[in-house]
């Protein structure tokens, strides 16, 4: 019963290993052998024999790196000088930059690390710098969670709700002042900008709740030099609760919310901010 295929191979490569290492007598035995056994052409046994013991298992060389700790060093001091920009924006001005720092003594280049930095390519710029610019990624950016309450009885608001070309339509917003960190308490900065003037009123709140947030708006309306007929805000329960709403609907004061979105409010406020 001839072999299959796969027997064929086990037998190729049981006699590999003698064949390479047997004299030219042995090697025309084991030929003989080989061919008995699986029915091969002497020409093609060779081959196969002399092929699989010419194979021999490839190790992958390791690139050397031509952009190490030496270049990475001065490279994140010039990125930091230059405020963090991306590596396209920064290739431009690497040689300037290298002669001011060295200049004033803020960095020390042999010739040889001076010429890749000057030869860096934007691509290897950002690679090198990859870990570093994570470094200074802010997580969970919008600590805003949209209100669970009142979301029917606030319309969101579209590009034709508002007149805005008159003051009194104004969005409003939270910045949080957390450093990135957003475990306990921190400090809070009501902005309320007005969308036809840019006027913008600004109070510190202690914290996202309802109460403070309230006390905030309510204080910027009296101080407002225009009367106040809309407010647009984001999801937050901050904005979305009955204190407001009850607030807008005894004053006649539009209340409208953006899109169930991150940031939408955000874009929004800086495209209009920008117009003007």
């Amino acid at each position: 019963m001839p072999l299959s295929m796969m027997e064929r191979k086990a037998v190729t490569r049981e006699l590999k290993v003698r064949y390479r290492r047997s004299s030219k007598k042995e090697k025309k035995e084991i030929l003989d052998e080989f061919c008995s056994l699986t029915g091969y052409n002497r020409s093609y046994a060779a081959r196969a024999l002399r092929i699989h013991a010419a194979k021999k298992k490839k190790t992958r060389k390791e690139k050397e790196r031509k952009y190490g700790d030496e270049v990475l060093g001065p490279l994140k001091k010039i990125w930091a000088t230059m405020d963090f920009i991306c590596g396209k924006r920064l290739k431009p001005f690497m040689e300037e930059i290298v002669e001011r720092l060295e200049e004033f003594g803020e960095i020390a280049l042999d010739d040889g690390i001076r010429r890749k930095l000057l030869s860096i390519s934007p691509a290897t710029i950002d690679r090198l710098l990859t870990k570093e610019r994570k470094k200074f990624e802010l997580k969970g950016r919008s600590r805003t969670k949209p209100g669970s309450l009142l979301k029917s009885q606030i319309p969101v608001k579209t590009f034709a709700d508002w007149n805005e070309r008159r003051p009194g339509f104004v969005e409003i917003d939270l910045v949080g002042h957390e450093g990135g960190s957003a475990g306990g308490e921190f400090a809070q900065t009501l902005d309320v900008t007005d969308v036809f003037s840019g006027w913008t009123e600004t109070r510190a709140v202690k914290n996202k709740a309802r109460a403070w947030v309230f006390e905030a708006l309510k204080d910027i309306e009296r101080t407002l030099p225009f009367p106040l007929l809309g407010i647009d805000s984001d999801n937050g329960g901050e904005f979305i609760n009955a204190h407001l709403l009850g607030f807008c609907e005894d004053k006649g004061i539009t209340f409208t919310r953006s899109l169930p979105t991150a940031r939408t409010t955000h874009v929004t406020l800086r495209r209009r901010t920008t117009r003007w």
